[in-house]
């Protein structure tokens, strides 16, 4: 929207002022995942008028006048989980903003203020002005264009060159500079230099979808000559981008933790270990897929029945370990209420041995 734009936070109000444009209204709630009713359930909805004169009745006088754009999106839906942080904002974000080289201001509703800190670093990057808390403005703001809401791809973490004049390798590349990480490409292994060794992370995980021997996969590992971290993500963003840059192969179950491959230098490994209950659908399409548009080679493991944890939970002819479909069935929140949340996971050692060791095989390629 171009022109006289008008942003009244406490009524959640856009308005359109003259009389070039056509008389219309409508409501959005500026989230990038549309048509996902549960997280718009927690977006504000924002009525946009087109059209409107001034001195109509509700048209309210500018109160700050700003000369740059504006964006108005939301942090609520899914925002909090890691994978949703990049596929649903930051990257759609950056696909909105970054034409205007840092010259337009965010306007945030559902502000959450731990999101913000978390993610401070990038939005600084994307924009030279504090984020404004647009719900609790008592000012009527002004501004000469206003974009609401963010676009994402139908893709998770995923840009379409076609369709933008961005990539995933422009970002990622943004993700670097940002951080100021060090490493561009993974190790490049020789059979004339030895000495040097791939480095290993373990991504751990503190409640559900944790290993409960990863000593023992270190142990492992490290015989097949890789120097091994062992970490867990969190809210530092600068530190856990600064461990993650440094590893050639990347290893974790499914889960938003993985979501931090954005941060593996070019041509890395990413190992996604997959749980029993028919995670093959997730597994493809929030990080398989994904991966590929990044230049990382991925590699895959599902675990058997008896490297589930849910075998000391439910005897062998439960439907929980003998049918997941039917689970499934039941619908996304009992799925996920066995599944995703009381599932942990005890590595085959002489099993998945085969996969770090094809690891090392790329890493020569």
């Amino acid at each position: 929207m171009n022109g006289d734009i008008r942003i009244n936070g406490k009524s959640s109000t856009v308005l359109q002022v003259g009389m070039m444009t056509e008389n219309s209204s409508w409501i959005i709630g500026p989230y990038a995942r549309k048509g996902d009713r549960e997280a718009l359930s927690h977006v504000t909805k924002w009525r946009v008028k087109t059209g409107v004169k001034d001195g109509d009745n509700g048209v309210h006088q500018c109160n700050r006048y700003h000369g740059v754009p504006a964006v108005v999106f939301s942090l609520g839906g899914y925002a909090g989980n890691n994978f949703h942080d990049y596929t649903d904002i930051i990257i759609p974000l950056y696909l909105t903003s970054r034409r205007f080289n840092g010259e337009v201001k965010f306007l945030i509703t559902n502000k959450n203020p731990w999101w913000i800190n978390k993610f401070k670093t990038i939005l600084r990057n994307l924009s030279h002005y504090d984020p404004i808390d647009i719900d609790n403005e008592q000012q009527v703001h002004c501004f000469p264009t206003v974009i609401i809401g963010l676009k994402r791809n139908p893709k998770e973490l995923t840009i379409d060159p076609s369709r933008s004049p961005h990539s995933m390798k422009e970002f990622r590349q943004f993700l670097r500079t940002t951080y100021s990480l060090k490493k561009t490409t993974a190790v490049k292994l020789t059979n004339n230099n030895r000495k040097k060794r791939p480095r290993l992370l373990i991504l751990s995980r503190k409640k559900t979808r944790a290993f409960t021997n990863t000593k023992a996969i270190a142990t492992m590992a490290r015989t097949l000559g890789y120097k091994v971290t062992i970490a867990e993500t969190d809210s530092n963003v600068a530190k856990v981008a600064e461990t993650i840059n440094a590893c050639d192969v990347m290893m974790g179950v499914h889960g938003a933790g993985l979501t931090n491959m954005v941060f593996l230098p070019s041509n890395a490994i990413l190992i996604q270990i997959v749980p029993i209950g028919g995670f093959e659908w997730l597994a493809r399409t929030d990080f398989e897929e994904p991966s590929k548009d990044m230049n990382l080679r991925y590699l895959e493991y599902k675990i058997k029945t008896e490297e589930s944890t849910l075998i000391q939970q439910y005897p062998p002819y439960h439907e929980v370990i003998r049918n997941p479909g039917a689970i499934a069935k039941q619908g996304w929140y009992a799925f996920k209420a066995v599944y995703l949340q009381q599932q942990n996971v005890k590595l085959d050692i002489h099993r998945f041995r085969p996969i770090l060791s094809r690891a090392i095989e790329l890493l020569h390629q």
